[in-house]
């Protein structure tokens, strides 16, 4: 397994320069960086090009997050906006092949935070999402992208809330390049047993995130079993990236939207959160198993 970090951890604001961080992270030990790519319509092909130069010369692999926004819904009833969005994720693949990224999560079968009404139809949504799918994950296959579907907590979302409904709708996609992707925090809400989940998503688990229950990160004096959770990934040969995803700083818009109404750093400056981040990443690796550990 590779070890990575979620560079939202040190900002407010999603987006901006991402180069600097890939010297930081492998300075700190880490083998991956994720980023977020909501805002590569914005950049043009040098900031791409220049990501991908700063991770080689770091020894970084890259990795992309995305929570859609309402207007790139692909269980929307809009036919217009729902090409708009599939010429968004066109021009993001485009540029995340140009950086070297060739993974990207979230709740791509819907849209972030998603709110489910009386007037919500679960089964039509998911319908029309899978269908959709379909075609997004050829679109990304031509640029060597794996989509992974993230299960969200059910104040987040609610089409896939658990891993048997994502194995559902991966399966019901049914293209090598969809995969699984389950986060600590959000199994932390709706899983009965993280372990069960993730054994049974076994080789669909295409990306896991890792975060204690209130999103700080990984540590002994944490709620779960870390030891447990790696003998799981170990267990269905589980080779990809455990990308920690902590969120401690309120502000911004990232505090907005994470619901971070509390300070969960004790007041850290950047260097004690690099310290934090150091020393978690020490300690996940050896309860959960070295970087190179299948």
């Amino acid at each position: 397994m590779k070890y990575g970090i979620y560079y939202a951890y040190w900002e407010k604001e999603w987006g901006g320069n991402f180069v600097p961080y890939t010297e930081k992270c492998a300075r700190l030990g880490f083998d991956i960086l994720e980023v977020a790519c909501g805002a590569f319509d914005r950049e043009d092909d040098r900031f791409f090009r220049e990501l991908a130069a700063a991770a080689k010369a770091n020894g970084l692999r890259l990795t992309g997050g995305y929570g859609p926004r309402k207007g790139h819904d692909l269980a929307g009833t809009d036919p217009a906006q729902v090409e708009a969005a599939f010429r968004f994720y066109a021009d993001m693949f485009r540029k995340m092949e140009l950086a070297g990224i060739d993974r990207l999560g979230g709740a791509l079968y819907s849209y972030w935070p998603a709110q489910c009404t009386p007037e919500t139809d679960k089964a039509a949504d998911t319908d029309r999402s899978v269908a959709r799918m379909q075609r997004l994950a050829d679109l990304a296959a031509d640029h060597g992208i794996t989509l992974c579907m993230e299960a969200l907590n059910r104040f987040e979302g609610y089409m896939i809330n658990t891993a048997d409904e994502c194995l559902a709708y991966v399966r019901a996609v049914n293209r090598p390049n969809v995969k699984v992707m389950l986060d600590t925090f959000h199994m932390n809400i709706e899983e009965d047993s993280l372990t069960d989940a993730i054994r049974k998503s076994g080789p669909l688990l295409g990306h896991f995130h890792v975060g204690e229950a209130n999103r700080r990160c990984p540590g002994p004096n944490g709620r779960f079993d870390w030891a447990a959770i790696g003998r799981a990934l170990r267990s269905i040969g589980y080779a990809g990236g455990v990308v920690m995803e902590p969120f401690v700083r309120m502000g911004g818009q990232v505090g907005r939207d994470v619901s971070l109404w509390r300070d969960l750093s004790g007041g850290a400056s950047n260097e004690q959160l690099d310290q934090d981040a150091a020393t978690s990443l020490t300690w996940l690796r050896s309860v959960m198993g070295g970087k190179d550990t299948p």
